[in-house]
């Protein structure tokens, strides 16, 4: 008889799948490591194993514990088939993004689920890293994974997923590219191909509203990259200990709406019912490779986790349409808003030492409501009309400070893509305004009357 003794020694030996009508186009071989293949339907089973049996090694985690994480969902749920298979109880945070699925699927397997607010930063008691760290030190006998800086992630990676990948390539990988998001997909497989061979080229795939990209070729973590997205499992407004930048050669970032749309089309030309980060790999795999790819290069991309997990989101029509990705009607984006802005070339911006009264009489000048702050080209505040009177109204004496003394926090950056829904549950009473860069790369700023008008003109 040929069996396993539990699921969880059913994981990997995920296959390779050869990418045909998607990549079409795009030199060289295109495949993808189907991780939904895993038990759990998701590449985090592998580490969620590795994290629990090297903490009972540790003698961090003990018979009849409790396993406390922070996750997106997929880590959840292969923390939780090992902890069935194991005696464990489960708690786990997930911010209020993550799909109705994922949460029901999570509860199905035995485990209590509580959600927190993803427009949080992670140092908020709100935030679903905080909540979990709470609970951890409150419930005894009880163990914290923490999936981003638990080095035994990218350890798993790296005595798996990469041997595997050499292995059914035959050593003849060229390139590998993977989401990051705790980064140990990333990372992990990243120094096994490496080790293997050093010119194998590695492509993190970010999302917009995320740092590693800006982080990774400036060594700035700019919190004014930071912003709601809603592709669920990759990007991070944090640096876990995973990310080892030093092993990923080049990232692309990819829209909320590249990613759904790619997620779709990977469902309906290839077969592959995969989740929305899935798509983020994919459409950022290819977009690299158009330009950067030979006939003989080989590239293998992983696709972290199955469908079923956004029957909801991303394959719900109503759910696409809503947020504008469908094509089936215009959509106002950032990109047409600042396509019907009238005016100089140059954004209107006041510089940090400048007085109080000087910006006063530059908002009165180009008569505007609010502006940027700037360090030579750093973006480093931002200041409105309303609060500056505010100001001077109980202090007076305001006027003669530099704008650095009152300013408030920069105004985020948005993707171009970004629909009218999105740009307007993100400019609010505190938050007048948010920027975009135009096709040159040149900064532009979306107020509440930009806003107006371009309802008006629906």
């Amino acid at each position: 008889m040929k069996y396993y003794d539990t699921i969880v020694d059913t994981i990997g030996n995920t296959p390779l799948v050869k990418l045909n009508s998607v990549a079409s186009g795009v030199k060289g071989t295109v495949l993808a490591k189907v991780e939904y293949f895993n038990p759990g339907h998701s590449v985090k089973d592998r580490i969620a194993v590795k994290m629990i049996e090297d903490a009972e090694v540790r003698g961090d985690l003990k018979p009849g514990g409790t396993i406390i994480e922070g996750t997106s969902g997929n880590t959840g749920m292969g923390l939780a088939l090992a902890a069935v298979t194991k005696g464990y109880k489960c708690i786990f945070t997930l911010a209020d993004k993550q799909s109705r699925e994922k949460i029901d699927a999570l509860r199905a397997v035995g485990a209590e689920v509580i959600v927190c607010p993803t427009a949080v930063a992670a140092e908020d008691p709100r935030s679903y890293y905080s909540v979990a760290q709470k609970l951890n030190a409150e419930i005894e006998n009880s163990y914290y994974p923490n999936q981003y800086d638990n080095l035994s992630n990218a350890a798993t990676h790296y005595e798996t997923t990469g041997p595997e990948i050499w292995r059914d390539t035959g050593g003849r990988i060229t390139h590998y590219a993977a989401g990051v998001g705790t980064g140990g997909s990333m990372c992990g497989v990243g120094k096994y191909l490496k080790e293997q061979n050093p010119d194998v080229v590695t492509i993190g795939i970010d999302t917009y509203g995320s740092v590693f990209k800006k982080y990774k070729e400036t060594g700035i973590f700019d919190e004014s990259e930071i912003y709601p997205y809603l592709t669920e499992g990759i990007g991070e407004d944090i640096l876990p200990a995973n990310v080892d930048f030093s092993l990923i050669d080049h990232f692309v970032k990819v829209t909320d709406k590249d990613a759904a749309v790619m997620t779709r089309r990977l469902s309906r030309e290839e077969g592959m019912f995969v989740g929305w980060s899935c798509g983020s790999a994919v459409w950022g795999a290819l977009e690299w490779a158009k330009d950067n790819m030979q006939e003989e290069d080989v590239m293998v991309v992983i696709l972290p986790d199955h469908g079923t997990r956004y029957l909801g989101k991303i394959y719900n029509d109503d759910w696409m349409r809503d947020h504008g990705f469908l094509e089936e009607r215009d959509y106002a984006t950032a990109k047409s808003i600042i396509a019907k802005q009238s005016g100089e070339d140059a954004l209107t911006t006041i510089d940090k030492n400048a007085t109080v009264t000087e910006a006063i009489a530059l908002l009165t000048s180009v008569s505007v409501d609010q502006l940027p702050v700037v360090d030579g080209q750093e973006f480093v505040g931002s200041l409105s009309d309303s609060k500056l009177l505010k100001t001077l109204i109980n202090d007076p004496s305001t006027r003669d400070k530099p704008v650095r003394e009152v300013m408030g926090d920069p105004f985020q950056f948005v993707p171009a893509d970004s629909t009218l829904d999105v740009l307007s549950s993100m400019i609010n009473r505190d938050n007048p305004a948010v920027m975009v860069r135009d096709a040159e790369n040149r900064p532009r700023i979306i107020t509440r009357h930009d806003l107006l008008e371009s309802i008006a003109d629906i």
